[in-house]
């Protein structure tokens, strides 16, 4: 099950402290499984936390091995495609990618990477435009739209979810159409990393 998101406070940046920006969209559980990597039955509703979504999270398919740094390399590779798929002038929030324990497993053998931010078109009225964009750049290649729905909240806000079972990534988008600043806001999920032989998980 899904958890909406809503602005909260932005995720540790690696390497500074804590920031005051507030996204549109956090962490929320996104559910992965092995053969589709998320699951929904799109009825939920805004409102859910990282805390949520930790307790939420189950089936994360095995990524594969890879050090902490080159999974985070990996899912900030993903959000940077995902920002020119939007293909409009606009501006990405800072706040880098963050890691947390795969629930069920040693949390210093493996780990899952997540990368909340939210793009701001130059224009808002470029807003549904690089909605368009993505949901025909997430539906070609190894990349499979899961769901397109419109939620519970107030504002009805459109829901894009897709994922990549190449890369074991998921991005959820919400399109955020009324509010003051139009924006969307995303998030990059990874799958289920496990680190090398030797080696433990650099968590942040």
């Amino acid at each position: 099950m899904f958890y909406g998101p809503r602005p909260v406070p932005a995720p540790h940046r690696r390497g500074g402290s804590p920031r005051t920006l507030t996204l549109a969209l956090v962490l929320t559980g996104l559910l992965l499984s092995g053969c589709g990597m998320t699951d929904n039955d799109g009825n939920d509703s805004p409102g859910g936390t990282a805390d949520d979504s930790q307790e939420a999270r189950t089936g994360l398919p095995d990524a594969g091995t890879a050090t902490t740094d080159d999974a985070v390399a990996a899912v900030k590779k993903v959000s940077s495609e995902i920002y020119r798929f939007a293909g409009v002038p606009g501006k990405a929030s800072e706040p880098g990618p963050g890691v947390k324990e795969c629930a069920g497993k040693d949390p210093d053998t493996y780990f899952t990477v997540y990368h909340p931010w939210n793009f701001a078109p130059s224009k808002p009225e470029d807003l549904d435009v690089a909605m368009e964009n993505l949901k025909k750049r997430l539906d070609t290649g190894d990349w499979v739209t899961k769901k397109l729905y419109h939620d519970n909240s107030p504002n009805k806000a459109l829901n894009l979810i897709a994922d990549n079972d190449a890369k074991k990534v998921s991005v959820w988008i919400v399109q955020y159409s009324k509010d003051a600043k139009p924006s969307l806001g995303i998030n990059v999920t990874s799958g289920c990393y496990q680190v090398p032989e030797g080696e433990t998980v650099d968590h942040f």
